[in-house]
């Protein structure tokens, strides 16, 4: 038979994730630590805008790069943040589609991508389709920014760093000294850094500061999905200092024949979310966060996550994937570590689920461990 399948998608693995979350679905009542999108519902107050941006006609395309009062309040948020004069911005359909538009934007074939490992599990795999080489900077045992190590691998083919804080899978929120530090290496060998932050409004103890208060030379992306609940509404953001504008502008263009643009209503939507109040959502998380940490931190090696909603956690076994089975025949739905990581030794637990949840799960990993 005639080969019909792409080369590229040999590059690519399904999702860990995804996988574990489908067997979820088919387990009585597990406790699911798997899936990263909140367990509260979209607030009232936003629904009530996307239906009302539904009834009144705004059903259709809107412009490539978004509608225009949410791109203007976007860009008035970054001017405040940041300083910078004239931003550009894109709304992306949510941080994954805005990745996606930057990697194919900047990525060719051979180019070297800096990621600090544990990793967001889409820009392995994205760039290695374009044809790029990730080079990975170890973070491990604590999971700071490795900035020493990022400086030392560094070569004539690097494209970029990627910076992810606060941290999917590791749920560190990097300090203001490893970030300034991180920007001068960058401003130093004059390298673009991508700032994905889409958890930044779950910090717990500080805020979360990003390399665009430091380098202009700084592609930022942001979401709505995460701190708003509305995951399933696919929006986000892309942001860079005018002198990125091409960047920007290369990004509108390959949207155009891809995702075209993002949800008109929802778009519509988000530009009251900029002015919604998240810090109860926040508190709450921070709770479910000590209750995690509190509840495993005598049996299991783990750092305190500062941020997000995850804690990767070390196994009690050689192979992290053999205590995930263990964990999985017991009801409990963890990622192994691998899905983010060249290593298996640990294990990624998603605390966005119910106070109760987190206890039972916590007890039945005690027990395994």
């Amino acid at each position: 038979m005639k080969k019909i399948i792409a080369n590229r998608t040999n590059k690519i693995d399904a999702s860990g994730i995804r996988k574990v979350f489908a067997l979820g679905a088919t387990l009585k009542d597990p406790v699911d630590f798997s899936i990263g999108q909140p367990d509260f519902d979209t607030p009232e107050e936003l629904k009530q805008e996307a239906i009302k941006a539904i009834r009144d006609g705004f059903n259709k395309y809107s412009q490539t790069a978004g509608v225009e009062l949410l791109k203007t309040k976007i860009s008035e948020q970054v001017k405040k943040e940041f300083g910078w004069a004239n931003p550009s911005v894109i709304v992306t359909s949510g941080v994954s589609g805005g990745l996606l538009l930057a990697f194919l934007a900047l990525v060719d074939a051979g180019d070297e991508v800096i990621i600090p490992d544990p990793y967001f599990v889409i820009y392995k795999h994205v760039v290695n389709m374009l044809g790029g080489r990730c080079v990975f900077v170890d973070s491990y045992p604590d999971f700071r920014l490795p900035v020493e190590k990022i400086a030392e691998a560094i070569t004539d083919r690097t494209k970029m760093i990627i910076v992810n804080s606060p941290c999917n899978p590791t749920g560190m929120v990097y300090s203001e000294r490893e970030i300034k530090e991180l920007a001068d290496v960058a401003a130093a060998k004059d390298i673009l850094v991508i700032s994905d932050q889409i958890y930044e409004k779950f910090s717990y103890d500080g805020e979360c500061k990003s390399v665009a208060s430091y380098y202009d030379k700084t592609l930022l992306l942001r979401g709505f999905g995460k701190s708003y609940a509305m995951t399933g509404w696919r929006l986000g953001y892309a942001a860079a200092h005018e002198s990125l504008k091409n960047v920007i502008e290369e990004m509108t263009k390959i949207q155009q024949y891809t995702f075209v643009c993002a949800p008109t209503p929802f778009q519509k939507a988000a530009i009251a979310a900029m002015d919604y109040d998240t810090s109860s959502f926040v508190a709450a998380y921070r709770k479910k966060r000590d209750i995690l940490y509190d509840g495993l931190k005598d049996k299991f090696e783990l750092i305190k996550p500062s941020g997000a909603f995850y804690a990767f956690v070390k196994a009690p076994d050689k192979s992290a994937t053999e205590f995930v089975e263990k964990a999985i025949k017991n009801n409990v739905l963890v990622i192994p570590g691998s899905v983010f990581s060249e290593k298996d030794t640990h294990f990624r637990i998603s605390y966005a689920t119910s106070d109760e949840k987190i206890r039972q799960g916590v007890e039945i990993l005690c027990k395994l461990a």
